[in-house]
């Protein structure tokens, strides 16, 4: 603790003492120095607020850097960083820093030399300061930091471009303010909070209009002198072409394109998964293999394109009659599979009923208008905890397709448990 405040009042160096970075004590040096209407004017103040964004993590470092009294602590060497004061101007200052004590606590003592009228150092800060501005005003990105409790301290001109704010019209709010679910960001602070930085997380955002954008943040944390946490440092940019050009190679990648159902891959994928999640957790399961009858016949007579027409058709029925937990999926031709979670047998055979009758009704004609109709087999499974894997559901609900077609199709078949006769149950 300074005994005799007044020697440093009259040293002609600006002189600031800070405590955890605020202001604790200012002399008439540093009024002047960073353009206060009086030093009472500075106290409070984060000292990190005056230090220009290009130099303000070398200067937190510095700071951090400087050990304690008790450990012997040395003065950091003197360095310039550039500072800009209360009035909006730029100065580059020459600044060396040293731990103390003041009432009774650590601190820190900064003493700074103005170092700007030197001619050819203003030239260069001005031509540093219009770069800088010129690519922070022009980057796609949009940098931003937050204090320990996700409040916005700073962010950067690109979020009129990202977000469509002004900057001073986030400052001040929680970042979380806006994502439209809460998880990305408490998914976002967990990776933080553990590895220190993330690259290239994804996460979502809400613009001012209202549009929700897909984003991709590298950030990384922020930590006082005492290690302790105090908030998030990076940038963030609008990634949504880029995952919506992915989420469309996954819909074709997964997509059968005549019938818009999942293609073969995407079905037995779907299907593995709530196979396990049924043995799991002992839940009954139906599985239904279904296969448009005479098919070829359609295409002999009215050709290709109407076949074509006649499988959206049919595959529209079939939706019409699921459940949004179902799934369906072309598996190849003429053959379809449809996934029943939590549906036992006799469920699931008035499903296979409902989507027999709903075949039959459709009125299909060829662009000549001559009419026609089509009818479907159906073979069903059901999950039987003595299965092996999802391959013994698919291989009885095959057989029982085949049963279906070789008694004459337009109905619906089943095998009966292990050791009894096939028996076929056909649809009223």
């Amino acid at each position: 603790m300074f005994h005799d405040l007044s020697l440093l009042h009259t040293l002609p160096a600006a002189v600031l003492v800070t405590q955890e970075g605020a202001i604790r004590f200012a002399n008439a040096a540093s009024m002047a120095l960073l353009e206060a209407p009086s030093t009472d004017s500075l106290i409070g103040r984060l000292s990190g607020d005056f230090v220009h964004p290009m130099d303000r993590v070398r200067s937190t470092n510095r700071i951090q850097q400087v050990a304690v009294p008790e450990q012997g602590g040395r003065p950091n060497k003197s360095s310039e960083f550039r500072i800009r004061t209360l009035q909006g101007n730029l100065r580059m200052v020459l600044i060396s820093s040293v731990a103390v004590e003041w009432n009774g606590a650590p601190a820190v003592l900064m003493c700074g030399l103005d170092m700007t009228h030197q001619s050819e150092i203003e030239a260069q800060l001005r031509e540093s300061e219009q770069n800088f501005r010129r690519l922070f005003e022009n980057m796609q990105d949009v940098y931003y930091r937050t204090d320990a409790q996700g409040i916005v301290q700073h962010v950067g001109p690109g979020v009129r471009r990202v977000l469509g704010y002004e900057p001073h019209e986030i400052e001040g709010r929680t970042a979380e303010s806006y994502y439209p679910q809460s998880t990305d960001r408490d998914a976002f602070k967990a990776a933080i909070m553990e590895h220190g930085e993330v690259s290239d997380f994804p996460g979502q955002m809400v613009r001012r209009d209202g549009t929700v954008i897909d984003i991709s943040i590298s950030s990384h944390a922020l930590y006082d002198h005492a290690g302790n946490f105090a908030g998030v440092e990076g940038i963030y940019r609008d990634v949504t072409q880029r995952k919506n050009l992915e989420r469309e190679l996954q819909r074709l990648a997964t997509t059968d394109m005549l019938t818009g159902m999942a293609n073969r891959r995407a079905f037995l994928e779907c299907a593995e998964s709530v196979y396990a999640h049924s043995r799991s957790n002992g839940e009954p399961l139906t599985l239904l293999m279904l296969d448009l009858d005479h098919f070829k016949s359609i295409n002999d007579r009215f050709g290709h394109l109407e076949g074509d027409r006649a499988l959206v058709a049919f595959a529209q029925a079939v939706k019409n009659q699921l459940r949004a937990s179902d799934t369906v999926g072309r598996l190849g031709g003429e053959e379809f599979g449809v996934l029943l979670p939590l549906t036992s047998m006799d469920e699931g055979l008035e499903v296979a009923k409902r989507i027999l009758h709903g075949v039959r009704a459709l009125q299909l004609s060829d662009e000549a208008g001559h009419a026609y109709g089509i009818t479907a087999s159906l073979g069903l499974s059901t999950f039987r905890q003595a299965d092996r894997s999802l391959r013994d559901m698919l291989d009885r609900a095959d057989q029982a397709l085949y049963l279906a077609k070789n008694q004459g199709r337009d109905q619906i078949a089943s095998l009966e448990p292990l050791g009894e006769q096939p028996n076929r149950q056909v649809a009223e």
